[in-house]
């Protein structure tokens, strides 16, 4: 089938399309399909469960909204440095599919609610933070520039650009006096400046607890195709800062502690001295927050999928706390207070 006519396959009809592919693949022995998650793109996951045989991952990304191969060449990448990414088993670009290695069915985030939950050890929880952690280093020491996209000014500014253009005029529908704008355009250069003096190093971009998995060796990577050259804050934000799961600040700076001593070690350019470090953490979790509220109103109001929005107020108030912390973020602290108020009294209503 030409790339054109698997495009205008939708629906019900690309699950026949995937079935009959997957047939092929696997010598026509029966098997069965069950809906393994779904993510914040067009991509669908389906769990393969043949008759006899080990289950696999069928990836649905259908060509017109989604492009398989920086998926197929980031596995490749990251596989090569040792850390536990979905194997690659069979591909078909034009169609959209691919086959690939089950890591199982428990994220990170299934199975640290569950032990905060059972009240177990914090050593549990910790132990899942150190492998993470460590599996981050892993991909940062075998940086190269060059062969990744850059995460350069244009894509951290355009990320910014979500937080007015969805979240402010789409979701709050304000628009904000000339003074304010002023204010929230200054952060953001601000933000831009520190972003981009950061040393840079291969990034995830999406690295937190939706996306890594509980397997035997922890943990399992997902969703790693966006995958950028970028500041070697952000990764660590994502995994601590993350925004479907909450942990006291202590506990979290405790982590960011270990990270740095590591990566220290290691010879990663991270700064020698941790106060530093920790600065250049909370402004680069600053722009992912201000990015990820941009991201859910988008995802509620374009795609339909307002399960997001129960999400924000967990990454407003990361948002709220990190810029009060700092000067030159006064203007777009008093800002979000503001905003984060506002939403506060429109979710009582």
């Amino acid at each position: 089938m030409s790339t054109s006519a698997s495009e205008s396959v939708s629906g019900p009809d690309r699950i026949s399309l995937l079935q009959a592919w997957l047939s092929k693949r696997l010598d026509g022995a029966p098997f069965r399909l069950e809906p393994a998650s779904s993510d914040a793109s067009f991509r669908r996951y389906f769990r393969v469960l043949p008759a006899n045989g080990t289950s696999l991952i069928a990836m649905d990304a259908p060509p017109a909204q989604e492009n398989c191969e920086p998926f197929i060449r980031i596995a490749k990448l990251f596989g090569a440095t040792g850390v536990h990414v979905p194997r690659l088993l069979a591909q078909d670009t034009a169609l959209g599919f691919l086959l690939l290695s089950d890591l199982g069915a428990t994220t990170y985030l299934d199975e640290l609610q569950r032990l905060r939950r059972a009240g177990d050890t914090e050593s549990s929880i910790d132990s899942l933070y150190l492998d993470a952690i460590r599996a981050l280093v892993t991909i940062q020491l075998a940086t190269r520039p060059g062969v990744l996209p850059e995460y350069d000014r244009p894509l951290l500014e355009r990320e910014l650009r979500l937080f007015p253009d969805w979240y402010l005029q789409r979701q709050l529908r304000i628009c904000l006096p000339a003074s304010k704008s002023a204010a929230m355009e200054a952060a953001f250069e601000e933000i831009l400046k520190n972003n981009l003096s950061q040393p840079r190093v291969f990034v995830h971009r999406d690295y937190h607890s939706r996306n890594l998995m509980v397997c035997d060796a922890n943990p399992g990577i997902l969703d790693f195709q966006d995958a950028v050259h970028g500041p070697i804050t952000y990764d660590l934000v994502s995994l601590l800062r993350d925004a479907y799961l909450e942990w006291e600040e202590e506990r979290v700076i405790d982590w960011c502690i270990r990270y740095w001593e590591l990566a220290r070690r290691a010879g990663l350019p991270v700064a020698a001295d941790f106060a530093d470090f920790y600065r250049d953490f909370e402004w680069m979790g600053v722009q992912r927050q201000i990015k990820v509220i941009g991201i859910f109103a988008r995802l509620a109001i374009r795609d339909g999928k307002e399960g997001y929005l129960q999400d924000q107020p967990l990454v407003m108030r990361y948002l709220v706390r990190a810029c009060r912390r700092y000067r030159e973020l006064a203007g777009l602290a008093r800002l979000v207070d503001e905003l984060a108020a506002g939403a506060g009294r429109q979710s009582q209503q």
